[in-house]
């Protein structure tokens, strides 16, 4: 006997776990409104990373959100770095939002939308007149049949089942996928989630500035997540065959472009394009983006001497507009000099002597004499700038889009199930739908109007009149 209660207390003590996830746990990731509030958590911190700027330097943060005065009196630079608001969708508290919602999504599919379609597969004959009444909308006719009921509901695309043993019953049901639409919905939630934290686990984003005519590499990444290393290609690399830009009548930016080519390890062209603004380049799941331009350097050449190649910086001019300027030496002993400036590249640069005195205004391919010296411009040679995207949870996103749109048309579609029972001398018919009620009454109302107009013999020969209760 105490062997037995032991036992007994081993086989309690091992189900506690599964009975408090069915009976105190499952309640809870089931609730209508704990699912309601995690959405709307996700999406209030979806729109504050879209408002807050994303991945940029701890300069940047404290230059647009200092401390006093604080924006909306408490957001500051300090709140954003601890908190993690600059870059939200891959901290660990979104991540864990987005867990809990797929598990709230989960749960519900298992426990009420499976069960549910299990349900409408599930089905019965009804072999009593008694039966009919507890449904919604049922009819007694003294007039038609089974065998007349049966083209006027195949018409109406049902499916139709006959009992062989007992021909007098009959059932019948459409919209079956209605009941499968809640389901695929919740898969493509919980595909989009997936995505959602695939993309912030294994994605990057990086930055570059490259001069026309250079190649170069993904090594400026500013936002990564912990699985990203694998994603930033190592093999390849990228050459700008030009940058240029497209101006206006009036002398604004039309569009910018780059002519990339993409080089393998033997630095053999695998890939080339022309990009721009809204038109970029997609290798192997990583993708550059024209987003920037500046100028790199300007080609000089002074009297007959080799072209010469100096870098251009952008000087601050406290929001007045973008100017790249740099000093060139007009002697051995660096003693003299002038200073070129320029503001787009079509081609205009400004000489400066070292008091700021305007010496002359030069076109590319152009000379000028400063400080007893041929001075030509060559070039004034462009950069351009790319944002570099990895993303490998977008495919999966798109997919659970696509199924969740797929859902939502399939819920649409109306549950309706009909019942007939065959006596003697009277035909029985009912039914019930899961939604637009009206219509299905409306169709009932139809097929039981051909009926009445079907007379049926009884056993003598005789015509009956048609009953119909509703």
């Amino acid at each position: 006997m105490t062997i037995e209660n032991s036992a007994s207390k081993e086989l309690k003590w091992w189900a506690l776990p599964g009975q408090f996830l069915r009976q105190e746990l499952l309640p809870v990731l089931t609730n209508l409104r704990l699912a309601i509030a995690l959405l709307l958590l996700i999406a209030i911190f979806s729109s504050t990373g879209t408002v807050i700027e994303q991945g940029k330097s701890l300069l940047f943060y404290q230059a647009n959100y200092p401390e006093h005065p604080a924006l909306f009196g408490f957001l500051t630079w300090k709140v954003i770095q601890v908190v993690g608001l600059d870059h939200v969708y891959r901290t660990w508290w979104f991540l864990s939002l987005l867990i809990l919602f797929g598990t709230s999504i989960t749960a519900c599919s298992f426990t009420r939308q499976l069960p549910a379609l299990k349900t409408a597969q599930r089905w019965k004959y009804y072999e009593e007149p008694r039966q009919f009444q507890k449904l919604a909308l049922s009819a007694e006719l003294d007039t038609g049949s089974l065998n007349s009921l049966n083209p006027l509901l195949q018409s109406r695309r049902y499916k139709i089942f006959l009992d062989l043993e007992k021909p007098n019953l009959l059932y019948a049901r459409k919209g079956i996928v209605g009941r499968v639409g809640p389901i695929i919905v919740h898969i493509g939630i919980i595909a989009i989630l997936l995505g959602g934290i695939w993309g912030a686990m294994t994605g990057f984003l990086a930055q570059e500035m490259v001069a026309s005519g250079d190649t170069f590499q993904v090594k400026n990444i500013i936002d990564a997540g912990p699985l990203a290393a694998a994603q930033v290609p190592k093999d390849l690399s990228v050459r700008v065959n030009r940058f240029w830009i497209d101006y206006t009548s009036s002398g604004s930016i039309n569009q910018f472009y780059s002519d990339l080519s993409v080089l393998n390890n033997q630095g053999k062209e695998v890939d080339h394009k022309k990009i721009f603004v809204n038109e970029p380049l997609r290798y192997h799941g990583v993708t550059f983006y024209q987003t920037d331009w500046g100028i790199a350097a300007v080609r000089v050449q002074f009297n007959n001497s080799p072209t010469i190649q100096l870098p251009m910086a952008k000087l601050n001019t406290n929001g007045q507009g973008s100017i790249w300027g740099t000093w060139i030496p007009t002697k051995p002993d660096l003693s003299e000099g002038v200073s070129l400036l320029a503001k787009d590249l079509q081609g205009m640069v400004l000489i400066y002597d070292v008091n700021g005195k305007l010496l002359d205004t030069v076109r590319t391919g152009m000379s000028t004499q400063v400080n007893g010296v041929q001075l030509k411009i060559i070039d004034v040679v462009g950069s351009s700038g790319f944002q570099i995207k990895a993303d490998p949870g977008i495919p999966i996103v798109y997919s659970g889009f696509g199924l969740l749109m797929l859902g939502v048309v399939m819920s649409y579609f109306s549950h309706s199930q009909i019942w007939a029972l065959q006596t003697s001398d009277r035909l029985y018919i009912g039914g019930k739908t899961n939604r637009a009620q009206v219509a299905f009454e409306q169709e009932v109302l139809e097929i039981l109007d051909r009926l009445s107009l079907q007379p049926k013999a009884d056993e003598t020969g005789s015509t009956t009149e048609s009953l119909i209760t509703t």
